[in-house]
C-alpha cells in the first residue's frame, strides 16, 4: 500500500470516520503525518479506534470541542458533514484548509484520472467508462461516490492505470488541487439545497471538477444543458460535447446510430439499456473513452449486454405479467422524471422519503401514465397533492415498504409496471438508498 513520500501538511484533523475518514486517516498515518480524529459516535473500544490509536492517532469521540482545532493545519472532513458544522465553521474562521479525501486521492494517484459528476447519471456513466476501458484491456480502477474510497484505491494504482471516480458535489466542495485528466459533467439540476443552501453554491461546487484543469486536459460536457454551458468560459481544458438532440463535434446520435464526430460507433437498436437519460449517459461515456482511442468493439461488447446498475432502473422480476423495477437511487425529481419517461405502460409509482422543503409540482407533467401512486415517508402528503394535481386515479399513503409493495401489487394488472422511484433521499426511514432498494426487492419477492 503506497503512501505519501512527502505531504504539504504536518498536523491533520480527520473529521468523521466512516469509510472515507478511516481511509484518509490510515493513509496519513502511514505517511508519517500527525493525525487527530474526531467522530461524534465512534466507539472508543472498537477494533477500528484501537487500530488507529496503535498507529499513533489521537482519537476524540462523544463531542466536537473547539480545542481539537489547536495546532491543526488541514481538516479532512467526511463529505456529508455540512459547512455550518461548528468545527468546520470555526476551521474556516481560522483559515485552516478544508478538503475531502478525494483531494488526497488526486495527489496520490500517478496515472490518468477520469472524474464524473452531475446531478443524475453519475453511477451509470462511471460504471460504463470503467467497463469500456476494461473491455479494451486497459488497466483501470473505479472509485469515489460509487462505493470504493478513492484515497484507498489510489494507494494501489500504477502510473499506467486510469482511475475513474464518481464525484458528488459534497466531495467537490473540498478540493484544492484535484485535477482530472478527463472531467465528465453530465447535467446540472436543483439538488441538495439543504446542504448547499443556494443553487449557486451547488453549481459552483460541481464546477470544481474542471477548474484546476489545463489545456492538456479534457472536459466532456452536456451540450444540451444550459446551466453547464454557462460555465464553459471558465474551462482551460479541451472541450468535447455530447448531445442527444443535435450533431456535435463529440458524441451524438440520430434515430439509428451513435456517433463520435463523423464515426459510426454502433446501432442504437443493439443497446439494451433503456431510457433517454441513459442515452445521454452512454454518449458521455463514449465521448470519454473515444478520447482515449478505445475500440468500437469494446464499446459494443458492453452496450449489447449492460442492463444498468443496481438500484438505478434495475429490473427485479415479473409477477402475474407485472414488471417490477427498482430505482431507489432516484433521490430527486429529475431522476424520477427520467424513470417515468422510460416506460409507456400504465405505471404504479412508489415514491417518498426525506423532506428537503421542495414541492413536487415539477413531477406532475410526468405522471400522465401513472395509474396509481403509493407514497410514504416525510414527503407522503406532498406527493399525494402532486398525484391529485395530475389526476392520478388511485393514491395510497402507507408507512412501510412491505405495505407499499402490497398496495402496488393490488393496483397493478397484467402488462403494468410497478416502479420504485422515490424522488427523495432515503434518510428519513433508511440509512441509504441501497437499503431502501433492498427492502423493496425483498418485499417484491415475498409477493
Amino acid at each position: 500500500m503506497r503512501s505519501f513520500s512527502s505531504f504539504a501538511y504536518k498536523h491533520v484533523l480527520v473529521l468523521g470516520l466512516a469509510k472515507s475518514g478511516t481511509a484518509a486517516a490510515e493513509l496519513l498515518l502511514d505517511s508519517g503525518v500527525s493525525v487527530r480524529i474526531n467522530d461524534l459516535k465512534a466507539d472508543e473500544e472498537s477494533d477500528l479506534v484501537k487500530r488507529l490509536k496503535s498507529k499513533g492517532a489521537e482519537v476524540i469521540t462523544g463531542g466536537h470541542p473547539l480545542h481539537i482545532l489547536d495546532g491543526i493545519d488541514l481538516i479532512v472532513k467526511n463529505p456529508g458533514i455540512r459547512y455550518d458544522n461548528p468545527i468546520v465553521a470555526e476551521g474556516q474562521k481560522r483559515g485552516i484548509s478544508i478538503v475531502t479525501e478525494i483531494e488526497l486521492a488526486g495527489q496520490l494517484h500517478r496515472g490518468d484520472l477520469v472524474g464524473v459528476t452531475g446531478s443524475n447519471g453519475k453511477t451509470t456513466t462511471t460504471t460504463l467508462i470503467h467497463a469500456f476501458l476494461e473491455a479494451d484491456q486497459q488497466p483501470v480502477s473505479i472509485a469515489g461516490n460509487i462505493g470504493e474510497v478513492a484515497s484507498e484505491v489510489a494507494r494501489t494504482t500504477t502510473e499506467e492505470e486510469t482511475m475513474v471516480i464518481e464525484l458528488s458535489s459534497f466531495q467537490l466542495m473540498g478540493v484544492e488541487t484535484f485535477k482530472p485528466s478527463i472531467a465528465v459533467w453530465l447535467n446540472l439540476f436543483e439538488a441538495h439545497l439543504d446542504y448547499h443552501h443556494t443553487l449557486d453554491n451547488y453549481f459552483q461546487a460541481k464546477a470544481n471538477i474542471m477548474r484546476m484543469q489545463t489545456e492538456e486536459d479534457y472536459l466532456v460536457y452536456n451540450a444540451d444543458d444550459e446551466a453547464i454551458l454557462s460555465f464553459l468560459h471558465e474551462a482551460a481544458s479541451i472541450r468535447v460535447p455530447f448531445s442527444i438532440t443535435k450533431k456535435v463535434n463529440g458524441a451524438w446520435t440520430d434515430d439509428e446510430y451513435i456517433y463520435f464526430k463523423e464515426e459510426k460507433v454502433m446501432k442504437r437498436s443493439e443497446i439494451v439499456l433503456v431510457g433517454e437519460h441513459n442515452l445521454a449517459n452512454i454518449l458521455a461515456a463514449v465521448a470519454t473513452v473515444k478520447i482515449r482511442g478505445i475500440s468500437n468493439h469494446a464499446i459494443q461488447t458492453i452496450l449489447t449486454s449492460f442492463a444498468g446498475v443496481t438500484h438505478r432502473l434495475e429490473y427485479v422480476t415479473k409477477k402475474r405479467g407485472v414488471l417490477f423495477y427498482n430505482d431507489s437511487k432516484a433521490t430527486n425529481i429529475l431522476a424520477t422524471s427520467y424513470a417515468l419517461r422510460s416506460f409507456t405502460q400504465p405505471t404504479v409509482l412508489l415514491a417518498g422519503g426525506l423532506d428537503r422543503g421542495n414541492s413536487f409540482d415539477a413531477l406532475v407533467p410526468y405522471l400522465n401514465h401513472v395509474k396509481a401512486m403509493v407514497v410514504f415517508g416525510e414527503t407522503k402528503d406532498k406527493l399525494a397533492v402532486a398525484a391529485k394535481q395530475a389526476d392520478v386515479e388511485h393514491v395510497k399513503i402507507v408507512e412501510t415498504m412491505d405495505e407499499a409493495v402490497d398496495a402496488a401489487d393490488r393496483f397493478a394488472n397484467e402488462g403494468d409496471v410497478v416502479l420504485l422511484s422515490p424522488a427523495c433521499a432515503s434518510w428519513d426511514q433508511y440509512r441509504t438508498f441501497e437499503e431502501r432498494g433492498h427492502m423493496f426487492k425483498q418485499a417484491v419477492h415475498k409477493l
